[in-house]
């Protein structure tokens, strides 16, 4: 089941939606809808992932930045004597 929104856009955002509109054969509203939820799906995945390195933070599942340092060190040593 749908819901409405309204939005107040300004003229020149409303003339490129209706040119897209008519570009793809469809409704201005079938494009803020389509607009809106891509922005609502990248913005909860986005939030979804954040999530998750909180949560693997909170369960000490991190590399400390010296770790890091040492295993990048190690891989260029290891490029320069294959070289």
């Amino acid at each position: 089941m749908s819901q409405v929104v309204t939005a107040r856009v300004d003229a020149e955002t409303a003339a490129k939606l209706d040119r897209l509109a008519e570009n793809y054969e469809r409704t201005r509203s079938w494009m803020v809808a389509r607009a809106i939820k891509r922005y609502a799906d990248e913005g909860c995945a986005y939030l979804d992932f954040v999530q998750e390195g909180i949560d693997a933070v909170a369960r000490g599942e991190v590399v400390s930045h010296e770790e890091i340092e040492s295993e990048f060190a190690d891989l260029v040593a290891r490029r320069k004597s294959a070289a």
